[in-house]
């Protein structure tokens, strides 16, 4: 084996948004994570949206006013316009 081309092997303290944390090892002496096994929907059986950006709440708003009217909309007038002056 080659010497001096692998990295260095830590004790790493990981703490998630939950505020748990554990020691485990690895190449980062710290690692900060969104989701453990204390808070996973998978492990806790619990349905929970985990949604740190505001991407849920975001697409509700946007679409609250209009529903979804916009996405059933045909195509644009400029995307036909081409197929016509073939014909």
């Amino acid at each position: 084996m080659k010497e001096n081309i692998h990295p260095k092997y830590h004790v790493t303290k990981v703490t998630c948004g939950c505020g748990n944390s554990f020691v485990t090892r690895s190449t980062m002496p710290e690692m900060k994570i969104d989701i453990c096994n204390n808070c996973h929907p998978f492990y806790t059986g619990k349905l929970k949206y985990v949604d740190t950006a505001g991407r849920i709440e975001k697409f509700q708003k946007k679409f609250a006013a209009t529903g979804y009217a916009s996405l059933q909309r045909g195509k644009k007038a400029a995307a036909e316009a081409p197929a016509e002056a073939q014909g």
